[in-house]
Protein backbone atom coordinates (compact mmCIF):
# COMPACT_ATOMS: atom_id res chain seq x y z
CA UNK A 1 0.00 0.00 0.00
CA UNK A 2 2.87 2.35 0.89
CA UNK A 3 4.64 1.77 -2.58
CA UNK A 4 0.70 2.97 -4.16
CA UNK A 5 0.63 5.73 -2.24
CA UNK A 6 3.95 6.94 -3.28
CA UNK A 7 3.58 6.06 -6.97
CA UNK A 8 0.50 8.37 -6.57
CA UNK A 9 2.19 10.89 -5.16
CA UNK A 10 4.77 10.56 -7.64
CA UNK A 11 2.08 11.15 -10.18
CA UNK A 12 0.27 14.06 -8.41
CA UNK A 13 3.58 15.89 -8.21
CA UNK A 14 3.82 16.27 -12.21
CA UNK A 15 2.74 19.16 -13.91
CA UNK A 16 -1.07 19.62 -14.31
CA UNK A 17 -2.98 22.32 -16.30
CA UNK A 18 -6.57 22.45 -16.56
CA UNK A 19 -8.53 25.50 -17.93
CA UNK A 20 -11.13 26.41 -15.99
CA UNK A 21 -13.12 25.56 -12.44
CA UNK A 22 -15.80 23.80 -12.43
CA UNK A 23 -17.89 23.51 -9.82
CA UNK A 24 -20.29 20.86 -9.37
CA UNK A 25 -24.15 21.61 -9.34
CA UNK A 26 -25.02 21.69 -5.57
CA UNK A 27 -22.33 24.46 -5.40
CA UNK A 28 -24.55 27.98 -5.87
CA UNK A 29 -23.70 31.10 -6.08
CA UNK A 30 -21.14 30.77 -8.12
CA UNK A 31 -21.95 33.56 -10.93
CA UNK A 32 -21.91 33.70 -15.09
CA UNK A 33 -18.64 32.32 -15.43
CA UNK A 34 -18.39 29.74 -13.45
CA UNK A 35 -21.73 28.44 -14.69
CA UNK A 36 -20.69 29.07 -18.02
CA UNK A 37 -17.40 26.69 -17.32
CA UNK A 38 -19.51 23.93 -15.34
CA UNK A 39 -21.54 24.18 -18.87
CA UNK A 40 -18.55 23.40 -21.32
CA UNK A 41 -17.69 20.78 -18.90
CA UNK A 42 -20.79 19.08 -19.78
CA UNK A 43 -21.08 20.25 -22.94
CA UNK A 44 -18.09 18.27 -23.59
CA UNK A 45 -19.02 14.93 -21.41
CA UNK A 46 -21.91 14.99 -23.89
CA UNK A 47 -19.46 15.00 -26.84
CA UNK A 48 -20.21 18.52 -27.94
CA UNK A 49 -17.88 21.17 -27.41
CA UNK A 50 -14.87 19.00 -29.00
CA UNK A 51 -13.48 21.47 -31.30
CA UNK A 52 -13.21 24.43 -28.59
CA UNK A 53 -11.38 21.85 -26.57
CA UNK A 54 -8.97 20.35 -28.81
CA UNK A 55 -8.04 24.29 -29.68
CA UNK A 56 -7.60 25.09 -26.33
CA UNK A 57 -5.84 21.86 -25.24
CA UNK A 58 -3.24 22.13 -28.61
CA UNK A 59 -2.93 25.76 -27.57
CA UNK A 60 -1.54 24.41 -24.33
CA UNK A 61 0.54 21.69 -25.35
CA UNK A 62 2.28 23.91 -28.17
CA UNK A 63 2.95 26.62 -25.17
CA UNK A 64 4.20 23.91 -22.85
CA UNK A 65 6.33 21.64 -25.50
CA UNK A 66 6.76 23.55 -28.35
CA UNK A 67 7.86 21.54 -31.47
CA UNK A 68 8.57 18.51 -29.28
CA UNK A 69 4.69 18.01 -29.74
CA UNK A 70 5.46 15.46 -32.35
CA UNK A 71 7.24 13.46 -29.74
CA UNK A 72 4.30 13.06 -27.38
CA UNK A 73 1.65 10.43 -26.95
CA UNK A 74 -1.47 11.95 -26.22
CA UNK A 75 -3.82 9.75 -24.10
CA UNK A 76 -6.96 10.20 -22.75
CA UNK A 77 -8.14 8.18 -19.31
CA UNK A 78 -10.68 5.97 -21.67
CA UNK A 79 -14.29 7.68 -21.08
CA UNK A 80 -13.04 11.39 -20.48
CA UNK A 81 -12.62 12.28 -24.02
CA UNK A 82 -14.46 11.09 -27.46
CA UNK A 83 -12.36 9.90 -30.01
CA UNK A 84 -13.05 13.06 -32.27
CA UNK A 85 -11.05 15.26 -29.44
CA UNK A 86 -8.14 13.23 -29.30
CA UNK A 87 -7.97 13.06 -33.46
CA UNK A 88 -8.57 17.01 -33.45
CA UNK A 89 -5.89 17.79 -30.41
CA UNK A 90 -3.52 15.30 -32.26
CA UNK A 91 -4.10 17.22 -36.21
CA UNK A 92 -3.69 20.61 -34.16
CA UNK A 93 -0.20 19.75 -32.11
CA UNK A 94 1.30 17.04 -34.45
CA UNK A 95 1.49 14.56 -31.28
CA UNK A 96 0.89 10.89 -31.07
CA UNK A 97 -2.95 9.66 -30.93
CA UNK A 98 -2.77 7.27 -28.00
CA UNK A 99 -6.30 6.16 -28.13
CA UNK A 100 -6.45 3.29 -30.12
CA UNK A 101 -3.68 1.23 -27.71
CA UNK A 102 -5.95 1.89 -24.91
CA UNK A 103 -9.69 0.09 -24.71
CA UNK A 104 -12.52 -0.32 -22.66
CA UNK A 105 -12.68 -3.76 -22.21
CA UNK A 106 -15.39 -3.85 -19.42
CA UNK A 107 -16.73 -2.49 -16.03
CA UNK A 108 -16.54 -2.94 -12.55
CA UNK A 109 -18.13 -0.96 -9.45
CA UNK A 110 -15.70 1.16 -7.19
CA UNK A 111 -17.09 3.44 -4.13
CA UNK A 112 -15.86 6.78 -4.62
CA UNK A 113 -15.51 9.12 -1.52
CA UNK A 114 -16.85 12.50 -1.81
CA UNK A 115 -15.97 14.62 1.14
CA UNK A 116 -15.45 12.75 4.14
CA UNK A 117 -18.40 11.18 5.04
CA UNK A 118 -20.44 10.89 1.82
CA UNK A 119 -19.85 7.40 -0.59
CA UNK A 120 -21.05 6.56 -3.61
CA UNK A 121 -21.13 3.56 -5.80
CA UNK A 122 -20.01 4.00 -9.29
CA UNK A 123 -19.15 1.34 -12.51
CA UNK A 124 -15.42 1.90 -13.56
CA UNK A 125 -13.80 0.82 -16.89
CA UNK A 126 -11.42 -1.89 -17.02
CA UNK A 127 -9.01 -1.19 -19.25
CA UNK A 128 -6.73 -3.09 -21.48
CA UNK A 129 -3.18 -1.44 -22.80
CA UNK A 130 -1.32 -2.47 -26.04
CA UNK A 131 1.59 -2.64 -23.36
CA UNK A 132 4.32 -3.27 -25.51
CA UNK A 133 3.54 0.06 -28.10
CA UNK A 134 3.18 2.48 -24.70
CA UNK A 135 7.60 1.51 -24.15
CA UNK A 136 9.61 4.07 -24.34
CA UNK A 137 6.96 6.77 -24.76
CA UNK A 138 6.38 10.12 -23.41
CA UNK A 139 2.98 10.67 -22.74
CA UNK A 140 0.87 13.53 -21.64
CA UNK A 141 -2.63 12.15 -19.92
CA UNK A 142 -5.68 13.89 -20.74
CA UNK A 143 -9.22 13.64 -18.35
CA UNK A 144 -12.08 15.94 -18.67
CA UNK A 145 -12.20 16.79 -14.57
CA UNK A 146 -9.42 16.73 -12.17
CA UNK A 147 -11.00 16.51 -8.83
CA UNK A 148 -8.60 14.20 -6.18
CA UNK A 149 -6.28 13.19 -9.30
CA UNK A 150 -6.64 9.40 -8.44
CA UNK A 151 -8.54 8.61 -12.10
CA UNK A 152 -5.12 10.40 -13.53
CA UNK A 153 -2.64 8.97 -11.26
CA UNK A 154 -3.75 5.49 -11.17
CA UNK A 155 -4.00 5.71 -15.34
CA UNK A 156 -0.47 7.33 -15.72
CA UNK A 157 1.09 4.59 -13.21
CA UNK A 158 -0.26 2.12 -15.58
CA UNK A 159 1.45 3.05 -18.48
CA UNK A 160 4.99 3.80 -16.51
CA UNK A 161 4.27 0.51 -15.37
CA UNK A 162 4.79 -0.71 -19.14
CA UNK A 163 7.83 2.13 -19.84
CA UNK A 164 6.27 4.39 -20.60
CA UNK A 165 7.74 8.08 -19.25
CA UNK A 166 4.45 10.54 -18.22
CA UNK A 167 5.30 13.71 -18.59
CA UNK A 168 1.97 15.19 -16.59
CA UNK A 169 -1.68 15.99 -17.26
CA UNK A 170 -3.38 17.99 -19.22
CA UNK A 171 -7.45 18.74 -18.15
CA UNK A 172 -10.41 20.46 -19.07
CA UNK A 173 -11.47 21.54 -16.09
CA UNK A 174 -10.31 21.23 -11.65
CA UNK A 175 -13.25 20.72 -9.37
CA UNK A 176 -13.43 23.62 -6.21
CA UNK A 177 -15.78 24.00 -3.61
CA UNK A 178 -15.13 27.02 -2.21
CA UNK A 179 -16.24 29.79 -4.91
CA UNK A 180 -13.49 31.96 -3.83
CA UNK A 181 -10.68 29.55 -4.69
Amino acid sequence: MAQIDENIKKQLDKPQTWFCKYFPKRIRNVGEKKIADRNLVYAFKDGKAYEEIARMTASSMKEQYGKTCTDIVFSPVPASTDKKNEIRVCELTGAINGYDHVKVCGERLSIHEHRKTEKEIRKVSILEFDEKWFDGKSVLVYDDVITRGMSYALYANQLESFGANVLGGIFLARTHYKVND
